[in-house]
């Protein structure tokens, strides 16, 4: 890796209590040897998440761990934007997300890191669906229903896609600094205009296959109406040329907030 360059870990996590320790203690000596800053935004948990990470930050002082928590429960997207921001602001080259539910596997993106392969393209997205990859406790409904979309996604944007967000990514910080994910959704569906952006912006990305696993998380998505309002944005896609230039959001936030707590 090049002294120079600076790689932000950002973990976002929402009651996922029983989840988080396992995410972090996966982080080794051998990927922090790749990471400057691990940050833990929190989306308001309602339960122990918090504590848990403080316990852990408490127990482990030479990692550099920091917790962040909202202003207010702005959804999965409105943390991606808290985490982009503060890797803008703070001089960071790349940004490695990571789900706190520990269903990817950070040790899956050693290979991305130790061959530089993240150099070359503007984004590296964890695919769960491509041949190489593992999935466990994960149903065939949900297998195929996610290829069908990436085959849709794929076919409107003329180019490979492998899987539309999950939960493991890593993106150069370069292709984030004019912000124009701010309108993106603020809720699950923020990963699938970044995937929708890729041509509009004519930005690379490299597809890496990845595990993923289901065991004791609890699922916020809502199936059905996800799917319709997925379909929603597809076909506005399409209908506008290939723009991605509106605001997607339910709720505008004039500015995406939040605190470090120190403990």
């Amino acid at each position: 890796m090049k002294k120079q360059e600076k790689i932000l870990l950002f973990i976002p996590a929402y009651n996922c209590e029983k989840q988080i320790v396992r995410v972090l203690d996966r982080i080794d000596t051998a990927v922090m040897h790749y990471i400057s800053e691990i940050i833990v935004v929190n989306n308001r948990s309602t339960d122990g998440t918090e504590k848990a990470v403080l316990d852990y930050k408490a127990s482990h002082w030479s990692l550099p761990l920091k917790l962040f928590r909202n202003h207010e429960n702005y959804g999965l997207g409105g943390s991606f934007k808290v985490a982009f921001d503060y890797a803008i602001k703070n001089g960071f080259d790349h940004v490695i997300v990571l789900h706190g539910d520990d269903q990817g596997d950070i040790q899956d993106f050693l290979p991305v890191l130790k061959k530089g392969i993240y150099r070359n393209y503007d984004c590296v997205l964890g695919a769960r669906f491509m041949l190489q990859s593992r999935l466990e406790g994960y149903s065939l409904f949900r297998t195929v229903g996610n290829i069908v979309y990436d085959f849709l996604f794929a076919f409107a944007t003329g180019q490979r896609i492998f899987d539309l967000g999950s939960g493991l990514n890593m993106y150069s910080v370069s292709m984030l600094k004019d912000r124009y994910y701010e309108k993106f959704p603020d809720d699950l569906t923020f990963n699938y205009c970044m995937v929708l952006a890729l041509r509009y912006y004519n930005q690379t990305a490299r597809f890496f296959p990845i595990s993923w696993k289901e065991t004791d998380q609890v699922s916020n998505v809502k199936m059905a109406s996800q799917a319709v309002k997925v379909l929603k944005m597809l076909f506005a896609f399409v209908r506008d040329n290939g723009s991605i230039r509106g605001d997607y959001r339910e709720k505008p936030v004039a500015v995406y907030d939040a605190e470090e707590i120190i403990g």
